[in-house]
């Protein structure tokens, strides 16, 4: 069924009135209400598992609600799927990107609505098609480039060309700046404006409470699966919202230090050269400091860490952990050494999702829970998980919960039990707490506080300039695959970093460095 746009203004775009949803005896949401108006950006804030992702999904068709009333344009709506909602002009962007990356742009446009000249694809039509959605949001993507060699934030503005295609009149968009870095997420949400502009309702979903200043009208704040409050954005304020989310008041962004940083070198890093992507990059990370690493999206900082964890080869270069030379062919080279590595993609590259909490954070250390024949102790396996479950405060029913099911602050406490019952000495965070909720995140700085003092070496990764500032104790800028600074955080400013990070060209070459030491 399809819906004519209301003339009536007083009539909202979207309503919903008592909507609930229930997993077997666990109440999702309780009786939630929610409306939006044309033209409109709508943010919705809640911690993880306060209800955002299972309304969002109920609304496109995902899921359907035990109770409740939806209405388009004022007419009661029944949503049956994705194709269902897609009729009705509703389409959801999600934070892990919906492309097929060996496809074209105009074919990921365009898949399952191919335009059709007989029993062929119109290619024409097709491409057309594509430069018209991409030229309307004013960025220049050859539709016949193969998604795999575009950005994250150009594959971003593909997924919103796509909804446009479908002539999308409510547009979900989850953590849709949560991959990109300052200058992208910026042009991210001049789109949202212009989208704005032309009568496209937005609902927004974002933990990045900051950038919700610039474009948003109302809020509505979920917690616990109930619906909280629908504030005016004008009216309010992110103290105000945040403590509507946690349900307490929220003093402090960032948790005082209990570290003591001092001259002990823990981690150095001497010529590491990894040919056409980064290098030659030289650094020391200090026993009780976090090490900050910042610049733009592409300046190398993640493929460093991943060098340091084995996980990409480098082509020179020395590693020494506590004085001593170590080789770093592969990650269980570097998880025997006590270098750990938390990604950005925790669910990808952190998680075996489908197995439990217990069998997570024992994952990485099963000789420590295995009999002298190898098997599993099951008592020993689940003892440990009740231990680091108690010690990061994961909220879990059990230790025999699948992971999936957690929130996402849960799911990275997670993580890092598991490279703490491994011991690690050094532990590189890229992007620790993105898609997660303001309260959980401060659970996460706690942590990572607690890490460095407790005499782990700690290196975080972050676009997010503020939590650079608010949590680090040095600064390593980079730039080019450079190494631009190192910067005594309390010393400097965001604009200090950008400066760095941005102006001017990386330093020229430098002589080759040394053979990769692999020592015996």
């Amino acid at each position: 069924m399809t819906i004519s746009p209301c003339a009536d203004p007083a009539v909202p775009l979207l309503r919903m009135q008592g909507v609930s949803k229930r997993f077997d005896n666990v109440v999702a949401l309780a009786g939630v209400a929610l409306d939006v108006r044309r033209g409109e950006v709508h943010a919705i804030c809640g911690e993880n598992g306060a209800g955002k992702s299972t309304l969002m999904k109920i609304l496109s068709g995902v899921y359907a609600p035990d109770e409740g009333e939806i209405r388009i344009d004022g007419t009661p709506v029944s949503i049956a799927g994705l194709q269902k909602a897609q009729a009705l002009g509703i389409v959801m962007i999600h934070q892990e990107l919906n492309l097929v990356p060996h496809l074209s742009v105009a074919e990921n446009i365009w898949l399952g609505r191919e335009p059709r000249r007989g029993w062929f694809v119109d290619r024409e039509r097709q491409r057309d098609g594509a430069r018209a959605c991409l030229q309307r949001l004013g960025v220049d993507i050859d539709p016949d480039a193969e998604v795999s060699t575009l950005s994250i934030a150009q594959q971003q503005m593909v997924e919103i060309a796509k909804a446009l295609s479908m002539q999308a009149r409510l547009l979900i968009m989850d953590e849709p700046t949560s991959s990109l870095g300052e200058a992208d997420a910026a042009r991210m949400l001049r789109v949202v404006q212009d989208l704005k502009r032309e009568g496209v309702g937005i609902l927004y979903i974002s933990h990045r409470l900051d950038e919700l200043d610039h474009i948003v009208d109302r809020v509505t704040v979920l917690r616990d699966g109930q619906y909280i409050a629908t504030l005016d954005w004008a009216a309010t304020s992110i103290p105000e919202i945040v403590g509507l989310m946690v349900g307490r008041e929220l003093n402090q962004q960032f948790p005082p230090p209990t570290r003591q940083p001092g001259q002990e070198v823990v981690l150095k890093v001497s010529g590491l050269r990894r040919d056409g992507v980064f290098g030659p990059v030289d650094f020391e990370l200090r026993r009780g400091e976090i090490l900050g690493f910042a610049g733009l999206v592409g300046a190398g900082r993640t493929e460093v860490a991943r060098a340091l964890f084995g996980a990409d080869p480098v082509d020179a270069g020395r590693v020494e952990l506590a004085g001593q030379g170590v080789s770093l062919r592969s990650p269980r080279d570097a998880i025997a050494a006590g270098i750990a590595y938390v990604s950005e993609d925790r669910k990808a590259h952190g998680l075996a999702v489908k197995m439990s909490v217990a069998h997570n954070i024992t994952l990485a250390n099963l000789g420590a829970v295995s009999s002298r024949l190898g098997f599993i102790d099951a008592t020993r396996e689940r003892e440990t998980a009740e231990h680091y479950i108690q010690r990061l405060g994961i909220r879990t029913p059990s230790p025999a919960q699948v992971a999936r099911l957690l929130s996402g602050g849960n799911q990275q406490k997670i993580v890092i039990a598991k490279w703490l019952f491994r011991q690690a000495r050094v532990i590189l965070f890229d992007e620790p707490t993105r898609g997660i909720d303001v309260g959980a995140r401060y659970a996460i700085y706690q942590l990572m506080d607690e890490l460095a003092a407790s005499g782990i070496g700690v290196i975080m990764i972050s676009s997010d300039l503020p939590e650079i500032m608010g949590l680090t104790d040095r600064v390593a800028v980079f730039r080019q695959g450079r190494l631009a600074a190192m910067l005594e955080t309390r010393h400097c400013s965001q604009q200090h970093i950008m400066h760095h990070a941005s102006v001017g060209p990386a330093e020229a070459s430098a002589p080759p460095a040394a053979a990769l030491s692999i020592p015996s």
